[in-house]
């Protein structure tokens, strides 16, 4: 038995299956679903669990090369958020393309997690390292 770490099975299992340069999804409560590319539905309410939750667990145990946003995430939401998401980001190259562009990126990932967030434009594309 798992005792720290991640436990969920599913995302272990995911996670071992993403190689080098492969992108994980990490996506608020109303992303879009889509159907060719393994989703695990976290969300449980509102904002739990929440994208830097997700992600703070992920690199724990993963290599993060980059990591892309939608730029409307700056613009949208309050400096404290956006703060918030720099210091769990840290020295981690990020990339802030339009939404649009963000969403073409989805089909190539190996999967996505559904979190409850409700914060717009919370959504993080991880590509190993």
């Amino acid at each position: 038995m798992l005792k720290n770490g991640i436990l969920n099975p599913a995302i272990n299992s995911l996670l071992s299956r993403i190689r080098h340069t492969n992108t994980l999804v990490l996506a608020d409560r109303g992303f879009p679903y889509w159907p060719q590319i393994e989703t695990i539905d976290i969300s449980l309410v509102d904002d739990i669990p929440r994208v830097l939750d997700v992600l703070k667990a992920v690199q724990a145990n993963f290599l993060i090369g980059k990591i892309v946003m939608a730029e409307e995430f700056r613009k949208v939401n309050t400096p404290e958020t956006v703060r918030g998401f720099e210091l769990c980001i840290g020295n981690i190259e990020t990339i802030f393309e339009p939404h649009v562009q963000f969403k073409e990126r989805v089909p190539r990932a190996i999967g996505l997690i559904r979190t409850g967030d409700t914060i717009q434009y919370a959504n993080i594309i991880v590509e190993s390292a």
